[in-house]
């Protein structure tokens, strides 16, 4: 995997797409979006983004997120950089730890892109 963070697309701009069921996505916008998707599809890293998603102040020191996860560091750590390469978090070294914040931009971004217009909606 590339350690390229995917860019930022403005899905409510007029020549991208709008949620799904206003129409087919357009190629890129799938290239771009889907290794998020992808991340997102385990367990653990769903559980993790949570984590530091909700986490007071924004971000999360590594020390907390490894203890609430049977698993080992190493494990959390491929976990947390898959997340990472996938353009859902950042991360920033302060001596020892790592800590770990949400790219709320792609969030929004799979968030628009799953939007159900209420007037598609099946009764």
């Amino acid at each position: 995997m590339s350690n390229q963070v995917p860019p930022i697309i403005d899905l409510t701009a007029p020549t991208c797409c709008g949620p799904l069921t206003r129409g087919r996505v357009p190629a890129e916008t799938a290239a771009t979006l889907a290794p998020a998707f992808k991340a997102l599809g385990d367990p653990v890293r769903l559980q993790l983004v949570s984590m530091i998603a909700s986490a007071e102040g924004g971000e999360i020191c590594v020390c907390d997120l490894t203890p609430a996860f049977d698993l080992t560091g190493p494990t959390i750590s491929h976990h947390l950089r898959t997340l990472r390469q996938a353009g859902l978090v950042d991360a920033e070294r302060r001596g020892t730890w790592v800590y770990y914040r949400v790219r709320p931009g792609l969030l929004r971004q799979l968030a628009a892109l799953l939007a159900v217009d209420i007037s598609t909606e099946a009764q």
